[in-house]
């Protein structure tokens, strides 16, 4: 029964008009999630590397006044994050419904998790952030950076459900394997494309922090024992050999993709971007091998180049999951089709065979949960009615249609009116001799 169902998809019963073209969605969807994506690399990966900087600190104080620079950026990236998150789950909304919700529910408690566990790292984050200073000593210090590494290690696993969640909606042939968020983990390649996000967080993390930090307004001060080349060539190798793992993690991810969504297109793609970013490495090893007065200098062509390269990423990404779920979409379609069929074709028998006569009794089951013959229920007898309106059926009628209020201690009736003229007439005459014979 469980095969039957992952293999029937379910028909979009309420077919209601997208708001936008669907290739307009699609665009807003690859561009929102890439602005989205890099402030969640910025959060994530500055993280990691605040987390990373304040443990040498431990050695050097030159280490953890850089970890609190850093640690200034993580709390506005987080907010950015979170801001730039709305446009592309709206998007994917509304171009993915049956897939996402579907994901939704099959990674259950993990993905209903997300809220609670993203609000405390972000309160972990601002208690890390504005205590730096007064737990700087001691034991104070110790349990400073454990508040950091939880903050550090939550922010690590949400991006991991959302992953596995974006991951499981490409797959509707393997949802009936599912039971719950660590077995949607065992569908797709969820390790090699967390990986390759952890390493792409750090790497553009290194790349915003070269630029951030090594800018001429960057107060020096707040970074005793390093000079804007040092903060620059720190980062730019960061960024450099992280990228240049990413040439290893990159194929691991290729090359475990399944099957199902893997199209010459999509080589294209991703062989070119490839390309770049080994164009983009070595004008960064270049820069590394620049005199202090001179690192620096082509920092906004690498951010250029980067750009491209992500854009890249993002758009193979989307051609993946368009090929993906393509057969899916079809199913859906079809099958949305000929239940539109079968709709209509019921809707059209239904309007040609003739209406059923209802007799009075039936008619009066509209009637007899407020009217009993001889005992007052939510509305006056029916021996009541039948010496006001005696022999005046037609008053009854006037009165179901558009009703009054007589009694306060007593709800107004609703109107009756859609029951007809001659389906009330057949009720009042049912009532005046229930109500003659009861008393």
């Amino acid at each position: 029964m469980t095969a039957f169902l992952a293999t029937t998809p379910v028909p979009r019963d309420l077919p209601l008009p997208l708001p936008l073209p669907e290739w307009v969605l699609i665009s807003f969807l690859v561009i929102f999630f890439l602005v989205h994506i890099l402030f969640v690399n910025l959060m994530v990966g500055g993280s990691v590397l605040v987390t990373f900087f304040e443990c040498l600190g431990r050695k050097s104080p030159r280490w953890d006044s850089l970890a609190h620079s850093i640690a200034q950026t993580v709390t506005v990236n987080k907010s950015l994050a979170v801001v730039m998150g709305i446009g592309p789950l709206l998007c994917i909304n509304l171009v993915y419904t049956m897939q996402w919700y579907s994901a939704n529910a099959l990674t259950g408690h993990a993905w209903l998790m997300i809220v609670p566990l993203v609000t405390v790292a972000f309160l972990l984050t601002y208690l890390h952030k504005y205590k730096w200073e007064s737990w700087s000593q001691g034991g104070w210090k110790t349990l400073h950076l454990w508040v950091g590494l939880s903050a550090t290690l939550l922010l690590l696993f949400v991006p991991l459900i959302f992953l596995a969640n974006v991951n499981l909606m490409l797959f509707p042939g393997e949802w009936e394997k599912v039971r719950g968020f660590f077995s949607s983990l065992r569908i797709g390649n969820v390790l090699p494309r967390y990986l390759h996000f952890l390493a792409a967080s750090i790497a553009m993390t290194g790349l915003f922090l070269a630029g951030w930090l090594g800018r001429a307004g960057h107060d020096i001060g707040h970074t005793p024992g390093f000079s804007r080349p040092d903060l620059r060539r720190l980062f730019y190798k960061v960024t450099a050999w992280v990228t240049l793992a990413q040439f290893v993690l990159g194929p691991l991810l290729l090359f475990t993709l399944p099957a199902v969504g893997i199209t010459t297109r999509l080589y294209v793609i991703i062989f070119s971007g490839a390309a770049l970013g080994f164009l983009t490495l070595l004008v960064l090893f270049k820069e590394l091998r620049s005199g202090d007065e001179h690192i620096g200098r082509f920092y906004v062509l690498i951010c250029i180049m980067f750009s491209f390269v992500v854009l890249g990423m993002g758009t193979g990404r989307h051609v993946y999951r368009q090929a993906a779920l393509a057969p899916h979409q079809a199913d859906i379609q079809e099958r949305t089709s000929r239940y539109a069929a079968a709709l209509a074709e019921f809707n059209q028998n239904l309007s040609s065979t003739p209406p059923v006569q209802q007799t009075a009794d039936q008619l009066f089951m509209n009637c007899a949960a407020c009217h009993a013959p001889n005992i007052k229920l939510v509305g006056p007898p029916l021996t009541e009615i039948a010496e006001i309106y005696a022999g005046n059926p037609d008053g009854i009628v006037a009165w179901a249609k558009t009703p009054g209020k007589k009694r306060p201690e007593l709800p107004q009736m609703p109107p009756f009116a859609h029951l007809g003229d001659e389906s009330l007439r057949m009720i009042a005459e049912l009532m005046l001799e229930k109500g003659k014979a009861a008393k």
